[in-house]
């Protein structure tokens, strides 16, 4: 005779079954995306270790919080080559002579605000463009196009670091050395071709109050991104004058009445020493060679800065810094 199951244990037994059958299904984690069944969700393995999927809707939304904590500065930016996919190959576009490319938020602002500037049109991240405070972009004069970091990137390339902002603009007007006349101190380079060394001489050359900064045409960098990213907004502070010949430009500042100093490790005397007169022009040359011949012979003196450290040289624009300091404090006297 078969056991008989008591009605209690009968009554909890049917009631288990009833719940195993109806109970609620388990969602993979992370959970789909809103209105979407959970057997459609697909669960890929990453090979690079991470365990979440990076298609979720979640991982979506992790990444947009990221993105948006990095243009606003909160968070570190990593390196360019490990957080964009910028193809191997990848050249930079073909510019005309009359376009520029300006990026970053301190150079895009500066040259919003320079009556002298001649803007394209302005390509801004969301964020980027709340930080830039622009207002309605209907009412500005040129067109406003919202486009994502991904889209800067493919443009300005893996090196650029744009912070969500990218303008296309015209060159500045080209000034004459007549114009320098009333100027009380200007800089010149002899060949200084890394642009990032003469985008940090212009920054300090604005900070002193500096005339203008003339360069040659030839082996020294032209109006770009890069030499106005480096200069962190000062391009448009200060005239950018690039010459032909270096010596005849040195003459003609001689006939304005500038006294020209050139900056030597081997000259004759400390640049302290050397002023004379209330208009000053230094001359410095590129780290590697210095200051050539003819430029050499054409100004008015050479002069060394004095550094009693065990290391004499300097990098030619922290030698520029200095120099514009002395120059600073001798017209000030």
């Amino acid at each position: 005779m078969a056991a008989r199951i008591p009605p209690v244990n009968r009554a909890k037994r049917k009631i288990s079954e009833i719940l195993h059958r109806h109970r609620r299904p388990q969602y993979p984690k992370p959970f789909p995306r809103p209105n979407e069944p959970h057997y459609k969700m697909r669960m890929s393995k990453d090979k690079s270790g991470d365990k979440s999927a990076k298609d979720s809707h979640y991982a979506t939304l992790r990444r947009a919080h990221r993105d948006a904590r990095r243009e606003r500065g909160e968070i570190p930016t990593p390196r360019p080559d490990k957080r964009r996919k910028i193809p191997s190959n990848w050249k930079p576009p073909a510019l005309a002579p009359e376009q520029v490319l300006l990026y970053g938020l301190h150079t895009v602002r500066a040259a919003l605000d320079n009556p002298e500037r001649t803007v394209v049109r302005l390509s801004v991240t969301q964020n980027a463009a709340a930080r830039l405070e622009l207002g309605d972009p209907s009412a500005l004069p040129f067109p406003v196009e919202i486009v994502t970091p991904q889209d800067l990137d493919r443009v300005l390339g893996p090196d650029a670091i744009h912070q969500g902002v990218m303008l296309e603009t015209r060159p500045l007007p080209h000034r004459k050395l007549e114009a320098l006349s009333d100027c009380q101190l200007i800089l010149l380079l002899d060949q200084v071709t890394d642009p990032h060394n003469v985008g940090a001489i212009m920054r300090s050359a604005v900070a002193f109050e500096a005339g203008a900064l003339i360069t040659t045409m030839r082996h020294s960098p032209t109006e770009s991104g890069v030499l106005a990213k480096s200069a962190s907004g000062a391009l448009e502070f200060i005239p950018y004058i690039q010459i032909t010949n270096l010596a005849d430009t040195i003459e003609e500042l001689h006939e304005l009445g500038f006294q020209t100093i050139g900056l030597d490790s081997e000259g004759p005397q400390p640049l302290e020493d050397t002023f004379s007169g209330e208009k000053i022009a230094l001359v410095l040359g590129s780290e590697g060679k210095g200051l050539r011949q003819k430029t050499r012979q054409t100004v008015t003196a050479l002069a060394r800065l004095d550094m009693p450290g065990a290391i004499k040289s300097l990098n030619v624009s922290n030698a520029a810094a200095i120099a514009m300091y002395a120059a600073r404090q001798h017209l000030k006297a």
